[in-house]
């Protein structure tokens, strides 16, 4: 006759599921409630119970805490670049291409105002609209000639203050706008590269012009003075001082070691005569 023993097994509690869940749900709170924000970049939050996005303060970057019911918005907020490609008109009604870049970077204390107001896509509502606007308002201006050459740095200038004009109250720092390409229909830049070759020769042979008038003009003055130096020095050489000069040259010679014979009186004004070896 054979037995049984009944072996006891383990048994698991009867609140497994809820601790797991409840450490999943911890889990994900904690997820929730701790976020980083990268060197760079600074947070808006938004408060679901308490009134939206809270305009008062902007959140540095580094480690935070948070309620799980709320949101942290990340911007950028170091200095960043945009580029437009644009078609514009000069001011003969000459359609122009023109390349340019603006740098920038949201307002660090209101970027509570401006995810507000504008959100994360500012740039595309506010900044790119701006560039356009001040863009064609200014090259209407000018010529293409002077677009072209001499009015650049000008018109580059000029775009910044009108751009960052419509851009005040917007919550965004305009730092600068770069004019990096100008673009000309084939025939207006040609036109314009031959006039400036003329223009550029046409000075060179007002150069040459003038640096033979003045060349000429210091040989003249050279020359009226060489004359009147040799006037003045004619007037004042008489007979006697030539005889008296020329005395004193003989007795200079007569002490010197070289060879030589003197004739006294020998010449046509009764000066020495000086022979050599």
């Amino acid at each position: 006759m054979s037995s049984y023993r009944n072996i006891d097994r383990p048994k698991l509690p009867r609140n497994i599921f809820t601790t797991v869940g409840g450490i999943f749900l911890l889990i994900i709170l904690i997820g929730r409630m701790t976020l980083t924000i990268n060197a760079g970049q600074a947070g808006v939050m938004y408060r679901t119970f308490g009134g939206g996005i809270d305009v008062s303060k902007t959140f540095n970057e580094g480690f935070h805490i948070i309620a799980p019911w709320n949101r942290m918005i990340k911007y950028e907020v170091r200095q960043q670049e945009i580029f437009e490609k644009m078609s514009v008109l000069s001011s003969n009604g000459l359609e122009i291409q023109l390349d340019a870049s603006a740098w920038f970077q949201p307002e660090f204390a209101s970027l509570g105002y401006l995810h507000k107001t504008r959100g994360t896509d500012y740039v595309e509502r506010v900044i790119m609209p701006a560039i356009r606007s001040a863009t064609r308002s200014v090259v209407g201006r000018y010529t293409p000639e002077q677009i072209y050459s001499s009015k650049r740095d000008a018109i580059q200038q000029e775009i910044f203050v009108e751009t960052k004009k419509i851009l005040d109250n917007q919550y965004i720092q305009l730092n600068s706008v770069l004019v990096r390409d100008v673009t000309l229909p084939p025939t207006i830049k040609e036109a314009i590269e031959r006039k400036l070759r003329q223009e550029q020769e046409s000075l060179e042979y007002e150069f040459r012009l003038t640096k033979a008038a003045k060349e000429a003009e210091r040989q003249k003055i050279d020359a009226n003075g060489k004359a009147t130096a040799n006037k003045i020095l004619s007037a004042s050489l008489t007979d006697k001082i030539l005889k008296e000069k020329g005395i004193e040259a003989t007795l200079k010679l007569a002490e010197s070691n070289n060879t030589k014979v003197v004739v006294i009186g020998s010449g046509a004004d009764g000066l020495p005569v000086i022979l050599g070896k």
